[in-house]
């Protein structure tokens, strides 16, 4: 069996930001399920990478998902939903710009929170996602 991956928003609900996510997936007879721990911008080495920058740690959140991803067999198009925590909502626009490079088609469903801190000082941006073959 293979999985069957359905995406869309529904004709009468209006996606604000059809561009970077949709309304549902929905999956039928999945063959594996992979959940992501959150992905901080952290280098290989567990050193902060784009201080500062929510662009930037936005990018390394999401090339580190990519990274875990890829040893788990999957990519960055297997992703059918994302769960965002930002320390700051008011760089929505450089979150997005930044996950557009990413997300170009096959877009998951998504959820951006604001907190008031993540695990360590100077982080500004945690994914948590799943994905399916």
């Amino acid at each position: 069996m293979t999985s069957q991956i359905t995406r869309g928003n529904p004709a009468n609900l209006k996606n604000v930001r059809s561009n970077i996510y949709n309304h549902y997936v929905r999956i039928d007879n999945p063959r594996s399920l992979i959940f992501l721990s959150g992905q901080l911008s952290r280098d290989n080495e567990g050193k902060l990478v784009g201080p500062g920058d929510m662009a930037e740690q936005t990018r390394q959140a999401i090339r580190n998902m990519d990274t875990v991803l890829k040893e788990a067999g999957a990519t960055l198009e297997n992703i059918v939903s994302i769960v965002v925590y930002t320390t700051d909502i008011r760089q929505f626009k450089e979150i997005v710009a930044a996950r557009m490079e990413f997300f170009k088609t096959n877009l998951p469903t998504s959820t951006i929170v604001e907190v008031a801190h993540l695990a360590d000082p100077g982080l500004l941006i945690e994914f948590q996602a799943t994905a399916v073959l």
